[in-house]
């Protein structure tokens, strides 16, 4: 579960980020908004924008209800933010999700598979062309979107949109890697397994009362459904936090067009 911003797990540097502005989209809950937490307790500024109302017990440096899958939203983030600081050092492309219904192939619409699409690939690519222009003109920045294992492990029945858009996301990033790094802007990925946000944990909760089982057994089931997880538990937002916070910090200088996964062992080595 989601800790408390007072509550968090590892030892965090309080000036780790000083002066840094950062923008983490989907940024209000689960991994999203413990990236938010982190890079807030390491002192960096960070600006985040959702569907959803702001969050109640966390207060972002700049906040904006917009929708982000729309063009018209990431043009009103971009210029809140922008009005605000200017540019920013760190992008973290965190939004993404499915709608989509269950039924495999045939149950998708082309909505469907727009709404993925935009929602998980051109949100991240509009924020990206927005800013990543002032990181090159500076010599200086560094983006991390976050993608899934899906990309590489879709669930068919239930996520095919969502996973195909992720997949996107990956070689976009790749992509824009080899373009950016010689100009001084590091791209990364980290692409998270089953991860027990506060909605993961309801999911548990759903499924144990439809099974009629303790959550623990629930648990079990749907990390057998996803292909099982070696270390026996899902990871903790808070452990993709740290690892996205390893990612933006000087401490990963070296680090470019890699793609980070966290998902206790389900994906096979490639």
């Amino acid at each position: 579960m989601s800790r408390t911003l007072t509550e968090w797990p590892f030892v965090v540097g309080a000036d780790e980020f000083k002066g840094k502005r950062a923008i983490v989209t989907g940024g209000t809950q689960g991994i999203g908004a413990s990236i938010v937490r982190r890079l807030m307790l390491g002192g960096a500024m960070v600006a985040t924008a959702t569907r959803s109302k702001a969050p109640t017990t966390l207060k972002p440096s700049i906040f904006l209800q917009a929708d982000l899958s729309t063009v018209e939203g990431v043009q009103s983030f971009v210029d809140d933010v922008t009005n605000h600081w200017g540019e920013v050092d760190i992008v973290v492309n965190t939004l993404g999700g499915s709608n989509a219904p269950n039924g495999g192939f045939s149950k998708l619409t082309d909505t469907h598979w727009m709404d993925a699409i935009n929602l998980n690939l051109m949100a991240a690519v509009r924020i990206n062309k927005a800013f990543a222009l002032h990181m090159i003109e500076r010599g200086d920045g560094t983006i991390v979107n976050v993608s899934s294992i899906q990309r590489r492990l879709p669930l068919y029945d239930s996520t095919l949109a969502y996973a195909a858009a992720k997949a996107a996301l990956v070689t976009y990033s790749k992509g824009l890697a080899n373009e950016l790094g010689p100009k001084g802007v590091r791209v990364n990925v980290v692409s998270p397994g089953f991860t027990e946000t506060s909605g993961a944990h309801g999911m548990i909760i759903a499924v144990a009362k439809s099974e009629g089982v303790n959550e623990e057994r629930a648990r079990q089931i749907i990390m057998d459904a996803i292909g099982g997880i070696p270390l026996g538990l899902p990871a903790h937002p808070e452990d993709v936090a740290e690892l996205v916070a390893f990612l933006v910090s000087p401490r990963a200088s070296a680090i470019h067009g890699a793609e980070y996964v966290i998902d206790g062992g389900t994906s096979p080595i490639a």
